[in-house]
């Protein structure tokens, strides 16, 4: 039963379109059907096709906000599947400078699904291990010293059925950079605060005001390479 239920998970991504439409949903915004296809590069009536398939595998829901109808990745779980098996994707080599660029934004700072990932998602797990704010010791736990700093920052902690802290593989670093609801909360504070601000499709830029919060993270910005 287990090989089946792998095969049809296999199935639902081994499809071109449906997997150019789960990269997209990682950024973790609701994208309209249209505007699913419009990434995929098909007919609105075969996204369509592929938006039912990908619902009825509980890869993805569809939200109503008035008349308009959208759809966005049904569960934290099923982005870290879908970018962990990024990782394992052959990817097309880059033969223009602004593919090139893209894909340095991309390294350097991005959102997996709903929290921090590449370069400045793996910084900030070092960081908060390095100072004290998350410890290991019992699985990823935040300390006493990381609930002041966070609540210092402005970040929510509030308890709820997801996990508060987890491990991410991050595809590009081959690190792990940590996921869960408080990542998920700190992206949305530095988002709101304009210490980093979307640049495109889930690349994250990151504006000076950024350094003193995520100092306090452990994160010295200067000392990252920025594309």
């Amino acid at each position: 039963m287990e090989t089946i239920a792998l095969a049809e998970v296999a199935a639902v991504l081994a499809d071109p379109s449906r997997a150019t439409m789960c990269l997209g949903l990682l950024d973790g915004r609701a994208w309209t059907v249209g505007e699913l296809a419009k990434a995929a590069g098909i007919a609105l009536s075969t996204a369509s096709e592929h938006v039912t398939r990908l619902v009825d595998a509980g890869f993805v829901v569809r939200v109503k906000q008035g008349r308009a109808s959208y759809v966005r990745i049904a569960d934290p779980r099923v982005a870290e599947l879908i970018e962990h098996l990024a990782q394992h994707a052959e990817h097309r080599p880059v033969k223009s400078l602004k593919a090139s660029l893209r894909v340095k934004r991309l390294g350097f700072a991005r959102t997996c699904y709903d929290h921090l990932a590449g370069v400045l998602g793996v910084a900030v797990r070092d960081g908060m291990l390095a100072t004290g704010l998350v410890d290991t010791a019992d699985g990823l736990t935040l300390t006493g010293r990381g609930r002041e700093v966070l609540t210092g920052l402005g970040v929510p902690l509030a308890a709820g059925r997801r996990p508060l802290l987890r491990d991410c593989l991050d595809w590009t670093e081959r690190r792990d950079h940590l996921a869960g609801a408080l990542p998920a909360a700190l992206l949305d504070r530095a988002v709101d605060a304009g210490w980093v601000a979307p640049d495109g499709h889930r690349a994250v830029k990151v504006h000076p005001s950024a350094a003193k919060p995520f100092a306090a993270l452990g994160v010295d910005l200067d000392a990252l390479s920025t594309p």
